[in-house]
């Protein structure tokens, strides 16, 4: 582990990267993203890799001084006040906690690159979204993908950033879990197609429209992909006309629909069960 070093000094350029964070220009600093809290950090330091530094409260770097010795050498650990943390950050939800980490790069998050080694398995679940772009619900989505047990998360190239800061808080981490792939502009079509005819693996649309069938009808396949569209808009048409099926969750009274996440993890779980009997 390298440090702890004691930050006293605001202006510090050693912490330059945690000056004034703010989820609207992380994309773009630097190749990093940034994450918060205890438990996040504890789920990042499973692949230690992928941290830059550290900047962390008195407290809690005691609390997780003992997790700390699979550092790389060449990722710093600062230490400093809860009040000069918060005025380095520029807000106060972090929990004592900060960390930058090194984003993957485009290439890594093509489909065949990280989710090539479930194209041959004999089960495989998969988690598909078009158009999501709020960044609760994504990290919504993958909280529900890790408790239940979706190999993997292909996104259309509209959806937000997993990345973002508080998709990644929302998630507990679990953006570091599962992997995920994003298609590249114009490509979406094409993943498809492939997921179905060279994957094998059956697509079903979450969708409530006509055609639909309930969501406990299904005969799930071992190999299957669920897609999940933006609330309000759904998903397109041509990718309506992409899958295999239409699934929809039947509601009672007056309410058209639930939250996308909230849906996801219905009909998951649906998946899970079919999976266990």
């Amino acid at each position: 582990m390298n440090g702890p070093h004691d930050v006293t000094d605001p202006g510090d350029p050693r912490v330059g990267v945690f000056r004034d964070v703010r989820d609207r220009d992380l994309r773009g600093r630097d190749g990093l993203f940034m994450a918060e809290s205890e438990l996040v950090l504890r789920r990042l330091l499973a692949t230690p890799d992928r941290l830059q530094s550290l900047l962390l409260s008195h407290g809690k770097f005691e609390a997780l001084r003992d997790t700390l010795d699979v550092l790389p050498d060449d990722v710093p650990v600062y230490t400093a006040s809860l009040e000069l943390l918060g005025g380095i950050a520029g807000f106060h939800v972090h929990r004592g906690v900060l960390a930058s980490g090194h984003r993957p790069e485009d290439a890594d998050l093509r489909l065949d690159r990280s989710l090539g080694h479930l194209r041959e398995t004999d089960r495989c679940t998969l988690l598909l979204a078009e158009g999501i772009t709020n960044v609760d619900n994504m990290g919504s989505l993958f909280r529900n993908a890790a408790a239940l047990g979706v190999d993997g998360v292909v996104l259309d190239p509209t959806c937000c950033d997993p990345l973002y800061r508080k998709a990644i808080r929302v998630s507990m981490g679990h953006v570091f879990t599962v992997p995920w792939a994003i298609a590249s502009s114009g490509e979406w079509p094409a993943v498809l197609s492939r997921l179905r005819d060279d994957w094998g693996c059956r697509l079903l649309a979450a969708e409530r429209c006509d055609g639909a069938q309930p969501i406990w009808n299904i005969d799930w396949t071992a190999r299957c992909g669920l897609l999940v569209g933006a609330e309000g808009d759904g998903l397109t048409e041509a990718t309506l006309a992409a899958c295999d099926a239409v699934v929809e969750i039947p509601m009672h009274g007056e309410v058209p629909s639930v939250n996308v996440a909230a849906a996801a993890a219905i009909c998951l779980y649906e998946r899970m069960r079919s999976v266990r009997t």
